[in-house]
């Protein structure tokens, strides 16, 4: 068996390699069926996960890792869309909200299951259901390492 940083170097450089083949073909799936570019769906996505489809912009940044300052260019172009709006934060003059408005979510849900049925045809398909579930155990494992 190679050493472990060659193992480890080879995993990662799989994981990071796939990412970079995935996202682009999601994009175009997503974005030529709904109009709607995978980041602004990334946005909106995270924001229809909350409760009150509200995030403070450091804490979107960080959900769809970007940086705050593109995150909020993206926030700009969706509240020009009308998909979101920005709000203040009442205690910190510093700090602002996203907000999904009803037409953001209604939006989100149509391209949904455009985004899901991109990730089955384009990832999942070529998995089965044992190896799906393996893939999420074990790089849940680097996210969360109390798992």
């Amino acid at each position: 068996m190679p050493p472990r940083r060659k193992l480890a170097a080879d995993a990662w450089g799989a994981l990071l390699r796939v990412h970079a083949a995935l996202v682009p073909v999601l994009d175009k799936a997503v974005q030529g069926k709904t109009g709607l570019p995978l980041s602004w769906y990334d946005v909106l996505l995270e924001l229809a996960a909350v409760p009150d489809g509200r995030l403070r912009m450091t804490d979107l940044a960080e959900r769809v890792v970007l940086s705050r300052s593109r995150v909020s260019r993206l926030v700009d172009e969706l509240a020009a869309r009308g998909l979101v709006v920005k709000e203040g934060h009442p205690d910190d003059r510093r700090s602002a909200y996203a907000v999904i408005t009803d037409a953001g979510l209604s939006e989100f849900r149509r391209s949904a299951p455009v985004y899901l049925r991109a990730i089955e045809e384009h990832f999942a398909s070529r998995l089965s259901d044992e190896e799906l579930v393996f893939l999420s155990e074990v790089l849940g494992k680097i996210l969360d390492p109390a798992v």
